[in-house]
């Protein structure tokens, strides 16, 4: 059968015309009118800034292990199991490895590229960048070698198995980044909106970008002093300068959020998810026990911020928006002279559980209160005050008290850090510790003669160098409670203070992978399928095996040898 050529032209128009038809009809249908067609820079800095404390899973390495690790806390299930036991679990060691890598650093690296070259958006950008290098700080020092030159660009370069760039490249490239950025910032230039941490105040993060090569610097003093030293002095005499004073705190800001036995209030990144974990998702077991190391340290000194960090709580049933309902013993065990029992590393709180205290208070109130059911040898269990349980807590980033630490160990040095004592630095960092709290806490201010009295307690002057680095990085021990991951970095870097193993507490029994307090987090086990190459080159350079028993780069047991002096 002949067609009409004009026919079969008129059908094969009609059909794409009706073929279009549909494919705009379709397109439409599944479009979201109500989404942004394009992300703002600005948003996606937010995003990076509130999921760094408030990501659940995030929290739960903290939890699990960076505050067992740093024997601060103990005795709840999660920290005593994971770290306080040395137990590995590849789910939740990998947390800050999926969650930085996924979401924060794909955020930062998108919107990073998206603003280069814009000469209107070089504030953003800079700001961008100078919050990338913190995160991939954090992930670096956490796992050491890292993909860092190729992280994020799954998107724009197809690199989808990115290699991992030695810890050390990492680290020169920090100094390189930070430096770059300062010099970008522009008043005249769109200013920084949706910034949780200094609300787009570019000469803060200025400050802030030297005041991290300061921290990036000491961080690598054993192991390449002389680069330690030319990057340390640099930073604090750029242009700009370096915190001043607790005005130029970096710290990341949170709301409230209400509590509830469900996950919607743990997987809202606005409020403070350590916190909330460490209120705990059962409100009549709070789990932030106090470990004895930590404890100890600051009772024995008589530091002014022993009962300002713990105290002692009945945990009757709280409320679900917070953790308000408890009852307060502190102040009747201080009078009554109640011996205080932390939880010692490794232990459960049940293991060994503290001596009896009786209380007046609670013997009384039990009579009216039928929630109080009154035991005597459970309520002097030292516990995270409740002024940290807030969601709306700050997530701790840096501060001015960490900056006069690292000028007081710069100064034993040797290095060019000003005419101030190395004392004159320390007793100023101390002194900014305990009033940070206050600040940022709710506490009331202690008094000077009372911070002047402690320091002196301490006896700076009569130790030798080394005596007096122990006294500046166990002081930034306790002021970096806040702030777990330096914690950790600070502690592995300086050897201070002096880590027991739970074994020698008499839990190496109970001890699963190792005997000995580790120093790095595993790779996800994922990654020696998905990124195999990359992966098992990174494991040979780190020792040959993925254990959390490898040094990172900048953490040496003997460092280079290098003439202190007292100051």
């Amino acid at each position: 059968m002949k067609y009409n050529k004009s026919i079969i032209a008129l059908f094969l128009v009609a059909g794409t015309v009706m073929a279009s038809c549909s494919d705009n009809y379709m397109e439409e249908q599944n479009t979201d009118k109500y989404k942004a067609q394009k992300i703002d820079a600005n948003s996606q800095l937010t995003t990076a800034e509130l999921q760094t404390y408030g990501s659940l899973d995030i929290a739960d390495t903290y939890r699990c292990y960076l505050y067992s690790f740093n024997q601060q806390l103990m005795g709840c299930w999660n920290t005593t199991n994971y770290g306080g036991r040395h137990t590995i679990d590849n789910g939740i060691l990998s947390h800050w490895w999926t969650n930085g890598y996924r979401s924060i650093i794909g955020n930062l690296v998108d919107a990073e590229i998206r603003t280069e070259g814009n000469e209107n958006l070089v504030n953003i950008n800079a700001a961008i960048k100078i919050y990338k290098v913190y995160i991939m700080s954090i992930l670096t020092d956490l796992y050491g070698d890292v993909p860092y030159s190729e992280a994020g660009l799954g998107y724009f370069d197809k690199l989808f198995t990115p290699r991992y760039d030695r810890q050390k490249d990492i680290y020169y490239d920090f100094f390189k980044a930070l430096k770059e950025a300062t010099v970008q910032f522009d008043a005249s230039k769109e200013k920084i909106t949706g910034d949780v941490m200094y609300k787009g105040d570019i000469a803060k993060w200025i400050k802030f970008a030297n005041s991290l090569r300061m921290r990036f610097a000491m961080r690598i003093s054993d192991v390449e002093p002389e680069k330690a030293q030319k990057e340390f002095e640099d930073a604090l005499y750029a242009d700009g300068g370096v915190f001043e004073d607790s005005s130029d705190d970096a710290l990341i800001e949170y709301i409230k959020i209400p509590y509830s036995f469900g996950m919607e209030s743990y997987s809202d990144y606005r409020g403070n998810a350590v916190a909330k974990l460490l209120y705990g998702n059962d409100p009549a077991n709070n789990p932030a026990y106090i470990c004895s190391t930590f404890f100890n340290q600051m009772y024995d000194t008589e530091d002014p911020r022993t009962f300002m960090l713990t105290r002692c709580y009945y945990d009757r049933k709280m409320s679900l928006t917070g953790p308000e309902n408890r009852i307060d013993l502190t102040q009747e065990m201080i009078e009554k002279g109640g011996t205080f029992s932390p939880c010692k590393p490794g232990a459960f709180s049940w293991e060994p559980w503290p001596g009896s205290f009786t209380s007046e208070l609670l013997e009384e109130m039990a009579k009216t209160d039928p929630e109080i059911v009154y035991t005597v040898d459970r309520e002097t269990e030292p516990k995270l005050a409740t002024n940290f349980l807030m969601s709306d807590v700050p997530g701790v980033v840096m501060t001015y008290a960490e900056t006069m630490f690292l000028k007081a160990e710069a100064k034993l040095k040797g290095w060019s850090v000003g005419s101030s004592s190395s004392e004159d630095y320390f007793r100023k960092g101390i002194e900014a510790s305990i009033t940070f709290l206050s600040d940022n806490y709710d506490f009331d201010k202690v008094q000077e003669s009372d911070i002047i009295d402690f320091i002196n307690r301490l006896d700076y002057s009569s130790k030798d160098a080394e005596g007096k680095k122990e006294l500046i990085n166990t002081q930034a021990w306790i002021l970096h409670f806040l702030n777990p991951v330096e914690c950790w970095s600070n502690v592995r870097r300086s050897g201070y203070p002096k880590l027991k193993s739970p074994a020698e507490y008499g839990f190496g029994t109970y001890l699963v992978d190792g005997q000995e307090i580790p120093v790095r987090f595993c790779y996800p086990v994922l990654e020696s399928s998905y990124n195999k190459n990359n992966y098992d080159a990174a494991v040979e350079r780190m020792g040959g095996t993925n254990s959390w028993y490898n040094h990172v780069w900048w953490d040496v047991d003997d460092p280079v040898n290098e003439e202190t002096v007292n100051q």
